[in-house]
């Protein structure tokens, strides 16, 4: 049995041995509209809980438009003309327009890379296409701190003071935030790094609602959401939904947070895949191009599928990790992880309020350590990055399972294709 996993912009082919079960985990399709472009009119049509944007930009001066970064495969060529003729149409200029890159402590999009990422000469051509950079202090509003949880919070001032507001996005499963998209943007997006690091230390990371799909209680979209009411006034979201062939299929637009749910409402269903049981050998993949380009990504994939993963059991994931490592941050976090050991190294995270940038991913990386043991195939990786990863690693993806199925004998699998872009949930839990 041969099976397409996600792999760079290529994919890669799983050679499942005969005689081996091999149970694919994969979204309930979900239908592809004929025309894209119809999708998105129809969006920006039918605004959710919010007027017309035509409406609203009567008289504006500026607005800001937020995207993300490269890491994820949002449709952006699809919808950000549209928009801008709509608010250039309502007489806001062009050159009151900007576009901003969401990276939260990401490093910046330029060059060839922002052209991909806009994904219109057009746009670049007309308007500002700006990064956010989390760590400039001057650029960001201070709002003071959320009533609850006390989180500091900074948000980039181009977003904060533009009469016009819209945060676009991709709605997808997020391994710590639930979903990604609409409040996401902003925050982690452009918020100051002080906001970020509090999003991800310990007593966030820590937090058993702070998992994937899960909206309830989850403290870092509760937080979130205080922070979209500290901002005040009208923000409006544009959420876009995709399938694992990079079709767009569904679109929302409207007020931010209700636009947002929206979307959330219409892929949970094809998302959140039901499995019969948990499985000692658990085969998934980081979700290719864009976001398997490094390994600080790829930990993404290895805590998506862990609700079905038996105690004790491996899970076989391939990134192809293009770039490397990741931040030199994430390294250093890595390099702790190894000389440490997972134990003393959670203890360092628990007395911290900030956490050390891209660290938490690194602690991200114990949830599916605690529960079995994790098997790594990423070709792009040096040895000197292989040693960091804190994991066990091999050269190839067959090869690497057969070791794993001589290993432990066992003859039942999972696959999951299209890595944390589907979340298994084991029926019988």
């Amino acid at each position: 049995m041969k099976i397409e996993l996600a792999y760079g912009k290529t994919g890669v082919m799983l050679d499942v041995p005969e005689g081996v079960d091999a149970t694919v985990i994969r979204k309930t399709p979900l239908p592809i509209p004929g025309d894209p472009h119809a999708v998105i009119e129809e969006a920006l049509a039918s605004p959710i809980a919010a007027p017309a944007l035509e409406e609203t930009a009567k008289g504006a001066k500026t607005a800001c438009i937020l995207i993300c970064d490269i890491t994820r495969p949002v449709p952006n060529k699809r919808f950000l003309r549209p928009l801008i003729e709509r608010l250039t149409g309502a007489g806001v200029p062009l050159a009151g327009i900007t576009i901003l890159v969401a990276t939260g402590l990401h490093r910046p999009n330029l060059g060839e890379e922002l052209a991909e990422l806009v994904g219109d000469p057009w746009v670049l051509e007309n308007v500002a296409c700006v990064n956010h950079y989390a760590r400039e202090d001057a650029d960001h509003v201070m709002l003071g701190n959320t009533p609850k949880r006390n989180v500091p919070v900074g948000i980039d001032r181009r977003f904060v003071e533009a009469d016009i507001r819209i945060a676009t996005g991709l709605v997808e499963p997020h391994f710590m935030a639930g979903y990604s998209g609409g409040r996401k943007v902003v925050a982690p997006g452009i918020a100051h790094h002080t906001t970020i690091r509090t999003f991800h230390s310990a007593r966030f990371m820590e937090d058993e609602a702070a998992s994937s799909c899960n909206l309830d209680g989850n403290p870092l979209h509760e937080e979130q959401l205080e922070i979209i009411k500290m901002l005040g006034g009208l923000i409006y979201g544009l959420n876009t939904v995709i399938d694992e062939h990079r079709n767009l299929i569904f679109a929302s637009f409207g007020e931010i947070l209700e636009s947002h749910m929206a979307a959330v409402d219409f892929v949970r269903d094809s998302i959140e895949v039901k499995a019969p049981r948990k499985f000692d050998v658990v085969v998934t993949s980081a979700a290719g191009y864009p976001l398997d380009r490094t390994y600080y990504q790829t930990v993404k994939g290895m805590v998506t599928p862990i609700d079905i993963l038996a105690a004790g059991g491996t899970l076989l994931i391939v990134s192809e990790c293009g770039e490397g490592i990741g931040s030199p941050e994430f390294r250093a976090a890595q390099e702790r992880l190894v000389t440490l050991g997972p134990d003393a190294f959670l203890d360092t995270l628990l007395q911290k309020t900030f956490a050390d940038v891209d660290e938490w991913q690194t602690e991200m990386q114990l949830k599916p350590m605690r529960i079995g043991s994790i098997v790594l195939v990423a070709p792009g990786l040096s040895e000197e990055d292989l040693k960091v990863t804190g994991v066990e690693c091999m050269a190839e993806i067959n090869a690497a399972l057969r070791t794993i199925l001589a290993r432990t004998g066992t003859r039942e699998i999972a696959v999951v294709p299209e890595g944390p872009y589907v979340v298994p949930f084991c029926e019988a839990a």
